[in-house]
């Protein structure tokens, strides 16, 4: 079994749901989400295995969160994707996948139910 996290190094709870996972000895493959930002079709992929909405996966207190205006209830969930997209920082991390399910490492511990 591997597992995969898309990874911001600069966060804390992603690194320590990354050292959570290397702990257990489970392989993983760690993406660097802000350098290789998912596709559309990746984020939907992700949202399916996580059970959320697009608007539950975005970070609030980013500044491209206001000056993109993602508060408007009107926009659409491929609206909601296609920010995701073109400006990572607005994904919720870390992401830790394991075949057809998926978890958000906050707090770290959640990558558990993986491993």
């Amino acid at each position: 079994m591997a597992l995969t996290i898309y990874h911001n190094p600069r966060c804390s709870k992603s690194r320590q749901t990354l050292a959570l996972i290397e702990a257990s000895g489970v392989q993983v493959l760690v993406i660097l989400y802000l350098e290789t930002p998912p596709t559309c079709a990746e984020l939907a992929k992700l949202l399916k295995k996580l059970g959320m909405a697009p608007r539950d996966l975005l970070r609030r207190g980013e500044a491209d969160y206001k000056t993109l205006k993602l508060s408007d209830m009107t926009l659409d969930d491929s609206s909601i994707i296609q920010a995701m997209s073109e400006y990572p920082k607005l994904i919720e991390r870390p992401i830790v996948v394991s075949g057809s399910r998926a978890v958000i490492g906050r707090p770290p511990e959640n990558v558990n139910v993986l491993l």
